[in-house]
């Protein structure tokens, strides 16, 4: 039987990738002179990829992977008034109000009485304290993970610690990569809620022929699905 369940945040419990997509259109036209949009991105996701394993992920990477990308294709002669509207654009997408997925706070108000609920996000620690703080749903968590990345290994000690078998525990996301793909790995349940506008680097094939992950439309459909498991 299913004891715990654990949750993603950006993306899942709350917008995120959404306030991305708007700094990087209000990049693109600061840099419209020196790069055609669409090239500015590929280039700006180059940096990003590079730049994961030194920065991790979040607003902060974010915000250095797009003034290095301004330094690269202006040959070093970027403006500093346009280095000074960057950090002003990542200082706002920092701001921005937390915004819920339509229904989150009742789907973790019915499950809560019938399993242990866990929260597992990666990302920046500051960032990621704000957004849980504002969003008022960390009081539903009997434990919360905040953590640079997501792997097998990172849930094989977060279950461990936290005293969750993988055999009864369900991880809900809208990253196959980062929420799906390492909890099947492990013997768990891996429930997929897809998100129209989830980051390209987060995107791997769905495993659809695993018997333990499942997809759903939204997070309304979560506790029907999870009293149909076995």
């Amino acid at each position: 039987m299913l004891k715990t369940i654990a949750f993603d945040a950006d993306d899942t419990l709350w917008q995120n990738e959404q306030f991305y997509r708007l700094t990087e259109r209000e990049f693109r036209a600061l840099l419209f002179d020196h790069a055609e949009g669409d090239h500015l991105s590929e280039r700006l996701l180059a940096a990003e990829k590079r730049n994961l394993k030194i920065y991790g992920f979040g607003i902060k990477g974010f915000v250095l992977s797009m003034i290095e990308t301004a330094i690269e294709v202006t040959d070093g002669q970027v403006p500093t008034e346009t280095i000074a509207k960057i950090l002003a654009i990542g200082r706002e997408l920092m701001g921005h109000p937390i915004e819920l997925m339509e229904g989150a706070g009742d789907v973790l108000d019915t499950l809560a009485g019938r399993y242990s609920l866990m929260l597992i996000t990666k990302g920046d620690l500051f960032d990621q304290e704000r957004k849980l703080a504002q969003s008022g749903l960390a009081e539903k968590f009997a434990a919360i993970e905040i953590v640079p990345d997501k792997n097998a290994a990172v849930y094989r000690r977060i279950f461990a610690q936290r005293g969750a078998e993988p055999h009864s525990t369900a991880m809900v996301g809208n990253s196959l990569k980062s929420d799906i793909v390492p909890v099947l790995e492990l013997g768990a349940w891996g429930i997929f809620v897809p998100h129209a506008l989830t980051w390209s680097l987060e995107h791997v094939e769905a495993p659809v022929d695993h018997d333990r992950f499942r997809q759903i439309e939204n997070l309304r459909a979560l506790p029907d699905l999870l009293s149909q498991l076995p």
